[in-house]
């Protein structure tokens, strides 16, 4: 179970690297088109403010690809760390909405799972 959350979270911390990806217009995506705006076209925050959350997924996808890294190697994984990271990357999908709610969905799994897997002596 535990290299299947590890890869659960490996995919999760690459799936941030398009919010980095595209802002930063390393490339280009039919399904996430450069914008500039934030929860849903409500709030614009420029080239440079887009580039800012861009460089924020990029930094809480590493941290997730880290985590589950870390556990697939060493069978570690803190709760604190893992908790912190999905609360972040949930905020970011919150703003990045509608284009982000899988992401939203994929949060919700990856700690529901957490918690089964914590209490089944699974992880």
């Amino acid at each position: 179970m535990r290299y299947v959350f590890a890869a659960l979270l490996l995919v999760h911390g690459f799936a941030h690297l398009v919010g980095f990806v595209v802002p930063w217009k390393l490339g280009k995506l039919e399904e996430m088109p450069y914008k500039t705006t934030l929860l849903g076209g409500r709030w614009d925050v420029g080239d440079a403010g887009i580039r800012g959350m861009g460089v924020l997924w990029l930094l809480v996808g590493l941290a997730l690809f880290v985590l589950g890294g870390t556990l697939a190697i060493t069978g570690l994984l803190v709760e604190e760390q893992l908790m912190a990271f999905c609360f972040a990357s949930s905020i970011l999908c919150i703003l990045g909405w509608p284009d982000s709610r899988l992401g939203l969905v994929a949060n919700a799994v990856i700690v529901a799972l957490y918690f089964v897997a914590r209490t089944q002596g699974w992880l």
